[in-house]
């Protein structure tokens, strides 16, 4: 896992086979802004030394706080550090704890019927509008019609919805069962489970993981972790954890100024910092997370119980605040 504190570009121009070429690489260190133009520069010479040899060669770096898609480490605002656990500051403004080895999951709930029904809602509607209108030759019943379904489709979707849950039961159970079933089936296990505003998540006590291997894989998927979050972790080498409310929850913007891809010009910082203000003393009256239990063995290691403690401080887990 790497989360570096300074970043910097390097840009080289050269012709090749006729042509101007022009690549940009992003370097990054822990060190210095120095250090990371430096290796900024070796990056770019890298580039142009295949693109030289007739290498197919990705021109720039893309800005992205949090990808890894082309081998870029986290780019966001470091805002503190406890051993190997980074906390950041994320493109919206909200603190996230990351741990190269603690293995952390979110489940959203699925709040939704049977996947395009509100689709076909609208669908039959718009047919049966058609056809009453073609035994009554009117464009204008049609239009009329089609106009009325604009109101009655959403009624139909949400007796759907409430027949759908009835006959599989509440989101929450669902996804609930989901991890007592995991837990049933591996009883060495000890997951310590949290209501988050979407869903649950997950943190495993046990044992520590390593992000992309094949355990890690095989109980993201078993508790139907996100498929974006199961590849962000094998791509950036870590787990995360997002340990502060969503701005737009708690009745305030997104960070300022925009967009929140770290770092940011030294003019615009005063900003950055004055949103920050405001966000913190609105993000004290709310959790992120609500702790609700614990399943399986009760085994832990050192390096989770340690995590854990600083993840529910962060989260505000047990304080009965309004998680958002």
């Amino acid at each position: 896992m790497i989360v570096p504190e300074y970043w910097s570009e390097a840009k080289l121009k050269q012709r090749i086979d006729g042509a101007q070429v022009t690549i940009k690489r992003f370097g990054w260190s822990d060190e210095s802004e120095a250090a990371a133009h430096a290796h900024a520069s070796k990056r770019a010479h890298e580039a142009m030394t295949r693109a030289v040899r007739g290498e197919k060669v990705r021109k720039v770096d893309h800005k992205i706080p949090y990808n890894g898609a082309e081998g870029l480490p986290i780019r966001e605002e470091v805002v503190g550090r406890q051993d190997d656990v980074v906390i950041t500051r994320n493109s919206y403004g909200a603190l996230c704890l990351n741990t190269p080895d603690v293995l952390f999951a979110d489940i959203d709930f699925d709040q939704a019927p049977a996947e395009g029904l509100s689709t076909a809602i609208y669908l039959f509607l718009i047919l049966i509008s058609a056809g009453v209108a073609y035994g009554y030759e009117s464009y204008a019943v049609f239009i009329g019609l089609v106009v009325l379904s604009l109101f009655v489709a959403p009624i139909l979707i949400r007796l759907a919805n409430k027949m759908h849950t009835r006959l599989k039961g509440e989101p929450e159970d669902k996804a609930l069962k989901i991890v007592e079933s995991y837990v049933e089936m591996h009883p060495e296990v000890h997951l310590r489970l949290y209501r988050t505003p979407m869903g649950f998540r997950v943190m495993a006590m046990h044992q520590i993981y390593e992000p992309g291997s094949e355990a890690t894989n095989q109980i993201l998927q078993a508790l139907k972790s996100d498929p974006i979050y199961i590849r962000m972790c094998r791509n950036q080498h870590c787990f995360r954890a997002r340990v502060s409310p969503k701005p737009w929850r708690i009745g305030i913007d997104r960070i300022v100024p925009r967009p929140g891809v770290w770092p940011i010009r030294n003019e615009r910082m005063p900003a950055r910092i004055d949103w920050v203000k405001k966000y913190d003393r609105r993000a004290a009256h709310f959790a992120a997370c609500r702790f609700v239990k614990e399943l399986g063995s009760g085994k832990s290691v050192v390096k989770t119980r340690q995590l854990q403690a600083l993840h529910d401080q962060m989260c505000r887990a047990e304080s009965g605040l309004e998680i958002a």
